[in-house]
């Protein structure tokens, strides 16, 4: 992970600690190309008990846009989660 990567979590981190009470239910965005199974991925990646997984196609047809509603019990797991989705070929996280 590069500095750059690191001040953004730091922050995040920061963020979500002074302004959530964990647990707490956490909404995910991200756009990914549908050329491949990356919604697939995503999917896998969020396949836990009690996500509310919703897809939407973009007009085009080239990207489909993912909302994720999980119950995390810290800042650490919903930036956890953001390092995993990092790995998927194409995803934008919003």
């Amino acid at each position: 992970m590069n500095g750059k990567e690191e001040a953004f979590y730091k922050k995040l981190k920061g963020q979500l600690d002074d302004t959530t009470t964990f647990p707490a239910d956490y909404m995910y965005k991200f756009i990914v190309p549908t050329d491949g199974n990356q919604v697939a991925e995503v999917q896998e990646l969020f396949d836990k008990g009690g996500a509310v997984i919703n897809t939407k196609k973009s007009k085009t047809g080239k990207y489909i846009s993912v909302s994720i509603v999980i119950n995390l019990s810290s800042s650490d797991e919903v930036i956890s989660y953001y390092k995993k989705a990092e790995n998927i070929k194409g995803i934008i996280s919003l």
